[in-house]
Parts: structure tokens; C-alpha cells; sequence
């Protein structure tokens, strides 16, 4: 069961600026010593205070800690945690040395005059029009976040994911998620149809509606192509989709229909594919056919008497598959060598390399690792 912890961020000890992930110590009443709390926290600072679900875990270096789930922020009521708080450099505009004249001029009242009568600013040394038209920027972007992460955590998005939604749309993460939170799962590495799922049940959007059916269809796809295939059956692809969405056919149908108009995806002939994978299996087959075509004007030799000179300048006995090999990269142009470590695959390649370098021909070569780039010559 989550717990609730509630207190007031001392420091920040660590913060990772792409994911947020962050270590902090956090004061809390009735413990003498500040308890350290890890997990996404977005923009904030020393000084602020902070509702915390989560739960207590214990690290075998780092002994005691409590690991965020999810995190409301208030910003700090006392004049030492506004100092604190403005001194962060969380405020663009406010420093350690203007937090403190801020709070000198204004005591506790001084966030209330920044969100409320920004212009009495210029009642302190050093703060003019330019610094003040800084500040107000800053300070509603910070607004912005803290509405954002409240909304996000309130329909019980993680934290993790808050931040992760927050840096995608900004300020409109609201709106975004509210129109179509399937949006979610194209647009954010991590964040996949079933989670956006869960996030628009919280929001009301019901099981069959046209954009969970859209979504599903492409979620189902996806796990085709991560199972290894790049297209699917048409119609059992329908019947699969109606399975784990739980929707009647007609809504799959139309939603289909729907992906095929925005080019998500496409059917030829008997099968649907993502748009992406469709675009690669036909380019593939193209560019096989330009090769092959091209390839037919490579200057033809005797096999037998190029095998020969090749195990003679390696100084090696081919064995039968491989000198099969050699010759069906004559006759084939196009071939695959597949086997297990060992099995003599760079051999057959050395050779026909060999072959075709001694004919004149330049030869063109690729490799997915260095090491393997060097035993291919």
C-alpha cells in the first residue's frame, strides 16, 4: 500500500535534466533527520513543500528511502522556506541575494505579490521593468507545471510518465491529454497503448469510443511486428483487434477505415500493415530488383577456374557448400549466407570478394560492427 509523506525539500543532491529523476532531502516533522526521497520530481526547489506518495524502501549503501510514486508541491508559507525557495534559482530573475531583499521588503506575503501585484517589485533595489516582465514569465511557467503535474497525478499518472508528458506538450499537456490521451503512447517513448488506456478510463472516455478503437488497431499491429511479422491478415487482424479491445466488429471496421484515410496504415491485398513497415517491405523489394537488374551486367567468368585461383591466393580447400556458394553468387546475383560461428561464412565472402576484385569490379562492403568490417577484406 502507498504511504503518504509530507515535508519541506532541504536540497537537491542530484537531478537528472533529461528524465527528472532526482534525490532529495526532504525535512518532515517528527524526524530529527532529513529523510531522502528519490523518483521524477519536475522544477522543483529547496524550500518547497511537498505531499509525497510512495512507499519506504531500503538501498544497501544508502540506507532509508522513499520512493515517489506520485508528489503534490506547495510553495513554501514561511518567511525563511520563501527565501529559500525564491533562492533556488528556480525564478528566473531571482537570485539568493534579490530572494533575500524580497522577503525583507514583503515577509510572508512575498509570493502573494508576485502572483498577485508583480509591478510592487520595483519597491525593492534592482528590480526594474525588465527584471520584472522576467519574473512573471518564469514565475507562470512554473504555474503551469504545477497545474499540469497536478491534473496528470490526480487521474493517477505516475510521476515518471507526468514529467516524461510534460516535456512533450508543455503548458498544453492538459489540453492534449483531455482531446486524445492515445495521442500519448505515439508520441512518447515509454508510455504504450495500455497505459494510455488507463489514463483515458480515468478520464471518462469510453471503451468504444472511435479513438481507442484507432489506437488498439495500431497497438495490435505493433505487437505483430514485435512477434516478427511485418503485416497481418486483414480479417483475422479485425477479428484479433475485437478480441483484446472488447469492441464490436462495425467499430473496428470503421476504425480501420479511419487509419487507412490518415495513411497509419495500409492494406494490399490480403494483409494490413503499419505504414512504416509497408513503406520498408516494398522498398526492399524494389531496390532487390534495381540490384538484380544491375547486376546482370556483371562480366560473366568460369566458376570453376575462378574458385581455383581464389583457394590458391587464400591458400585454403574450400569445402563443397562453400565453393555452391561462390557459384550461385554468379548465378543468383542476390544471396543470403547464414550459419553459426565457425561455419566459414567470411571465408565465402574473402573469396567472392577476391573474385570480383581480380575481375575489375569495385566492390562495396558494410558491417554492423568494426570488428566484423576487419575480417571482411
Amino acid at each position: 500500500m502507498p504511504t503518504e509523506l509530507e515535508g519541506q525539500i532541504e536540497r537537491i543532491t542530484y537531478c537528472n535534466e533529461e528524465n527528472h529523476f532526482t534525490i532529495a532531502k526532504l525535512k518532515v516533522n517528527g524526524r530529527k533527520n532529513p529523510v531522502t526521497i528519490i523518483g521524477n520530481l519536475f522544477s522543483v526547489a529547496p524550500g518547497e513543500i511537498l505531499k509525497l506518495n510512495g512507499s519506504w524502501n531500503f538501498h544497501p549503501k544508502y540506507g532509508e528511502q522513499f520512493k515517489i510514486i506520485s508528489y503534490e508541491t506547495e510553495t513554501p508559507a514561511t518567511e525563511k522556506g520563501i527565501e529559500r525557495y525564491l533562492g533556488s534559482g528556480l525564478i528566473k530573475g531571482i537570485g539568493p541575494v534579490m530572494a533575500k531583499r524580497l522577503v525583507a521588503k514583503f515577509g510572508d506575503g512575498t509570493l502573494n505579490i508576485i502572483e498577485s501585484d508583480i509591478n510592487r517589485l520595483k519597491e525593492v533595489e534592482g528590480i526594474g521593468d525588465k527584471r520584472i516582465v522576467m519574473i512573471k514569465t518564469a514565475w507562470a511557467e512554473q504555474k503551469d507545471i504545477r497545474n499540469v503535474m497536478l491534473f496528470l497525478q490526480s487521474h493517477e499518472v505516475s510521476s515518471g510518465y507526468a514529467v516524461k508528458i510534460f516535456k512533450q506538450y508543455g503548458k498544453d499537456s492538459i489540453k492534449v491529454v483531455k482531446e486524445n490521451p492515445y495521442r500519448l503512447a505515439a508520441d512518447i517513448f515509454g508510455i504504450g497503448f495500455q497505459i494510455a488506456d488507463k489514463i483515458a478510463e480515468k478520464l471518462g472516455i469510453p471503451k468504444d469510443s472511435p479513438l481507442r478503437a484507432e489506437a488498439g488497431i495500431l497497438y495490435v499491429l505493433r505487437q505483430f511486428a514485435d512477434e516478427g511479422h511485418v503485416c497481418y491478415p486483414h480479417e483475422p487482424l479485425i477479428e484479433e483487434c475485437r478480441r483484446i479491445l472488447e469492441i464490436e466488429t462495425g467499430i473496428i471496421v470503421t476504425a480501420m477505415e479511419k487509419l487507412l484515410s490518415k495513411k497509419r496504415i495500409v492494406v494490399d491485398g490480403q494483409y494490413a500493415y503499419l505504414v512504416e513497415f509497408h513503406i520498408s517491405e516494398t522498398g526492399i523489394a524494389d531496390n532487390l530488383r534495381r540490384i538484380f537488374d544491375v547486376s546482370k551486367n556483371i562480366r560473366q567468368f568460369q566458376t570453376g577456374k575462378a574458385i581455383e585461383w581464389a583457394e590458391k591466393n587464400l591458400g585454403i580447400t574450400l569445402a563443397g557448400n562453400q565453393i555452391k556458394a561462390i557459384e550461385d553468387s554468379v548465378d543468383k546475383k542476390i544471396m543470403v549466407i547464414t550459419g553459426g560461428p565457425g561455419t566459414g561464412k567470411t571465408t565465402i565472402i574473402n573469396a567472392i570478394i577476391k573474385i570480383y576484385r581480380q575481375l575489375g569490379h569495385e566492390v562495396m562492403l558494410a558491417a554492423p560492427t568494426g570488428r566484423a568490417a576487419k575480417r571482411m577484406c
